[in-house]
């Protein structure tokens, strides 16, 4: 019996708003490759134009391969970095720190709520190949995903996370605690496309002379899905840093391109 088209289409429609919020979700089970370039043509503090250049795996652990009865994520990221030299346009690009989150998804709240939690630790190790790249430091603390999914082609998340540093690689280190939380907004609109609100990352420094910063971004992007191929997500979007405090050098406009590729056949590994 022939299935309608209207009945392709639907399921189509469905998958493609499923994927959209899976590429966006801090707690999805999808595993990924994640690539992204962000261009800062103007900061404040420096004439200098700076960029960073994220490499970031998504690796999700189902229950039989964890050491706890939790989904596992796990997401190392890995910077390219140009950074200001000082209040003039001359820069120096290296690599920067790399940065590991380990989170568990807690079974509570149920699945039926729409409403998903995961826990965990942060990590970011000194790897940077200069010293203004990085913030020579070790640093371990807590990480806190949250996601609402109950509504229909919506996506509510946040992640927030405060590596603290315990140990220094140099004695003129000058690392200051914070907290960062990356809030996140998503709408599929119309076949594969969506908007969102989900790259700025807004830092509270909890401590005197740390620095806080709330940018707030808006972007668009594009979920394609081919026969034989994985599911790829393209994005841009633009970022404006509505507030700083205590920070001398900060970005006030970025903009940014990503591109995203999914293995769902890993997932059940």
């Amino acid at each position: 019996m022939a299935i309608p088209a209207a009945s392709w289409a639907q399921a189509d429609a469905e998958r493609l708003a499923t994927l959209a919020r899976e590429f966006t979700d801090p707690l999805t089970t999808l595993p990924q490759l994640f690539l992204q370039d962000a261009y800062t043509p103007e900061n404040h503090g420096t004439d200098a134009q700076t960029n960073r250049v994220v490499g970031r795996l998504i690796v999700p652990r189902i229950p039989r391969f964890t050491l706890l009865p939790f989904v596992q994520l796990v997401r190392p990221s890995l910077f390219l970095v140009t950074v200001p030299t000082g209040k003039g346009s001359a820069t120096r690009t290296a690599f920067g720190d790399m940065q590991l989150f380990d989170l568990f998804v807690l079974p509570w709240p149920t699945a039926e709520s729409g409403v998903r939690v995961g826990v965990g630790p942060i990590f970011v190790f000194p790897t940077a190949t200069n010293k203004a790249a990085g913030q020579e430091a070790w640093q371990l603390g807590p990480a806190l995903g949250a996601v609402y999914k109950a509504i229909p082609r919506l996506l509510l998340a946040g992640l927030v996370q405060s590596p603290i540093p315990f140990a220094y690689t140099s004695s003129e280190h000058s690392v200051r605690n914070v907290v960062t939380v990356q809030p996140a907004v998503l709408l599929q609109i119309v076949g594969g496309w969506y908007v969102k609100s989900a790259d700025a990352t807004w830092t509270f420094g909890w401590e005197r002379g740390a620095p806080t910063i709330l940018p707030l971004s808006l972007g668009v992007g594009h979920v394609t899905v081919r026969e034989g191929w994985p599911p790829i997500n393209v994005f841009a979007s633009s970022e404006w840093t509505a507030y700083r405090h205590n920070a001398p050098t900060a970005p006030e406009v970025t903009v940014r391109l990503g591109v995203t590729v999914a293995f769902p056949e890993w997932r059940a590994w």
